[in-house]
């Protein structure tokens, strides 16, 4: 019989630069089948971090990229009709607490608080899913997970989680990694000189002191792969800047033309 989760089966390893204990708590909470919350702001490596562990611990990982109009029965499933009738149809939720799999719901606060709730039942020592429409009170697989991220920062002023949520998880804090490392971490995923991405690491550096003075977001390490790669394929360094650093956090004529002259300093 074909193995159902062997499309969300991550085949290669993808490379993931540890900075602390992350990677033994989280495999203590696997475990324990503790649900894992992932806070830190975009773009500092929580996804790749949940790819590498289910990776690291041979387990299928289905992943949703979570927003507004996400209901409850996107999560959980819903029956459908097709030539032959009416079947049910698993959703990401069910289909990974019946086999197995870690359930990442990726920035959970964008979905609607009445659809989050429908994780609360797998997160206590009850670990069920109760399928009320098919009448049925899914019992979670040994090895399921649940993870959750979420940017406390940009939340803070827009949306939150509620604590009756929050207080079912481990919590793991991400950040910017120290310099020596993120200039490690973007060489590595762009192929650049080292040289190089410490140049681009302090532009972020620089920037990221702006958040909260002119700007909501500092520049993410994604950004500096963005920025690292287009000038891996021959981009002058400044015109990658400005295309994957600068134009993107910002459409303030007076933020842009401040971390232009940042950047001009370094290239």
């Amino acid at each position: 019989m074909t193995d159902p989760t062997q499309p969300f089966r991550i085949p290669a390893e993808p490379w993931y630069r540890p900075v602390a204990d992350e990677i033994a708590l989280f495999e203590a909470a696997h475990a324990a089948r503790m649900p894992v919350m992932l806070k830190g702001p975009t773009g500092c490596g929580k996804t790749r971090f949940v790819e590498h562990m289910a990776w690291r611990l041979g387990k299928p990982l289905v992943t949703v990229a979570c927003n507004e109009d996400m209901t409850a029965s996107d999560l959980v499933g819903r029956f459908l009709l097709d030539a032959t009738g009416t079947r049910w149809q698993d959703g990401p939720l069910t289909f990974a607490a019946r086999h197995g799999a870690i359930c990442y719901l990726d920035e959970v606060v964008e979905a609607r608080q009445d659809t989050t709730i429908a994780i609360h039942p797998l997160t206590d020592n009850r670990r069920v899913l109760p399928l009320e429409k098919k009448g049925e009170l899914l019992r979670a697989h040994p090895d399921f997970q649940l993870v959750i991220s979420y940017n406390p920062g940009y939340q803070a002023l827009m949306k939150d989680l509620k604590q009756s949520t929050k207080q079912r998880f481990g919590a793991l804090d991400f950040t910017w990694p120290e310099h020596g490392v993120e200039v490690e971490i973007v060489a590595h995923e762009t192929g650049i000189d080292p040289a190089l991405a410490q140049k681009l690491v302090a532009i972020a550096e620089r920037a990221r002191n702006l958040k909260g003075h002119g700007l909501d977001e500092g520049i993410s390490t994604r950004m500096l792969v963005h920025a690292g790669g287009l000038i891996a394929q021959g981009v002058a360094p400044l015109a990658a800047c400005r295309m994957a650093l600068v134009r993107p956090i910002t459409d303030d004529p007076d933020m842009r033309d401040a971390l232009d002259a940042a950047v001009t300093t370094y290239f």
